[in-house]
């Protein structure tokens, strides 16, 4: 856990002693939140998990739904947390819950703990990662750095070099290529993770076969009770990064191919990755155009009264791998830290 988190979990802890999260809620809570996971399965001993962060165990998952119910709180579908969002009238706290990718554990490990406590929840799912033509970088990373003792890339503002021998030069190269991956071209991004995974001898496409669930999958849960099918592109691009034809494309292609596929009506969205760098205004723009109720982004925060005129940039509280514990859930819950991290704004819209 990096410098970061620890301070995150500080102020968790923190809030949580203090009470904080009790007395604060309503200056901060709002009129519910929406939950965003990925994995849900087991611990993995390996001590190189650099994408650590995207994954809870399904005991978690189960303390965090008692905790909620625990503390009255609706949970509820999407839709009706839309309802409830542009609705005049005074209802209990509510959460929606939110998976993202479409991933083989949400059915395994996650989706028996939400049956055992009766909760609906939506699946974002992008068509290409159940055609295994779409790519899981992030995962592409991890799988080609754990594989090499050595980084070495020719990137287009110069020369990457790092040893990735022991597990913690192996963090440690991973963040730093991350980060500086991140700020470029998304093409740059694909072409450099491209090049590691050839010298490693990853296979992409075998990645993703493993990780996300197959069309027959999701034919079969399509229209299951309390599952919601919803859109996440065709291909999981950094939309803001790409020119607004390309944009355009994946987010009312993804709508299409997932009606023809499930003959369901496909009425949410969810941009990938989903913070400031990849979805903004003209992404919300596209999404309200392209005709779906809402769009929900990563950016942290509880849904307010005003988040009824913005639903195509509606907010997510990730339930975060490196903080699965009660301190931590009690304070997100409670909206603090999220009053702190946006400067006391409810909405962040640019």
């Amino acid at each position: 856990m990096n410098w970061r988190h620890q301070l995150f979990a500080a102020g968790f802890k923190a809030i949580a002693l203090s009470g904080a999260d009790r007395w604060g809620r309503g200056l901060a809570q709002g009129k519910g939140v929406i939950l965003t996971m990925h994995h849900v399965r087991p611990a993995r001993r390996d001590r190189f998990q650099p994408n650590a962060l995207l994954e809870i165990t399904p005991s978690f998952l189960d303390q965090a739904l008692r905790l909620i119910r625990g503390e009255g709180y609706d949970i509820v579908s999407l839709d009706e947390a839309l309802r409830r969002l542009v609705s005049d009238e005074p209802t209990r706290f509510f959460v929606a819950l939110t998976f993202d990718d479409g991933y083989r554990d949400t059915l395994d490990h996650a989706w028996p703990v939400l049956a055992e406590h009766h909760a609906p929840w939506t699946l974002f799912v992008t068509p290409g990662f159940a055609d295994r033509t779409a790519r899981l970088w992030w995962l592409e990373l991890e799988e080609a750095i754990r594989a090499l003792p050595f980084i070495a890339l020719d990137l287009p503002d110069g020369p990457f070099a790092a040893t990735a021998g022991a597990d913690a030069e192996k963090e440690r190269a991973f963040a730093q290529l991350y980060r500086r991956l991140r700020k470029g071209p998304e093409a740059t991004l694909l072409a450099a993770i491209s090049e590691l995974t050839a010298q490693a001898g990853v296979d992409r496409a075998a990645l993703v076969a493993r990780e996300c669930l197959p069309w027959e999958t999701l034919r079969a849960l399509a229209g299951a009770p309390g599952v919601t099918i919803a859109a996440h592109t065709l291909t999981h691009p950094m939309l803001a990064k790409h020119p607004v034809e390309v944009a355009r494309e994946e987010i009312l292609g993804s709508r299409t191919r997932l009606e023809q596929e499930l003959g369901l009506r496909i009425a949410h969205f969810a941009y990938p990755v989903g913070d400031p760098g990849s979805a903004g205004p003209r992404e919300f723009a596209l999404a309200r155009e392209a005709g779906f109720a809402s769009a929900v982004t990563t950016r942290p925060g509880h849904l307010f009264a005003e988040h009824a005129g913005h639903l195509h940039a509606l907010p997510r509280v990730s339930l975060n791998g490196h903080h699965q514990n009660v301190s931590a859930l009690r304070s997100l819950l409670s909206g603090l830290p999220f009053l702190l991290w946006n400067r006391g704004r409810r909405l962040n819209l640019s």
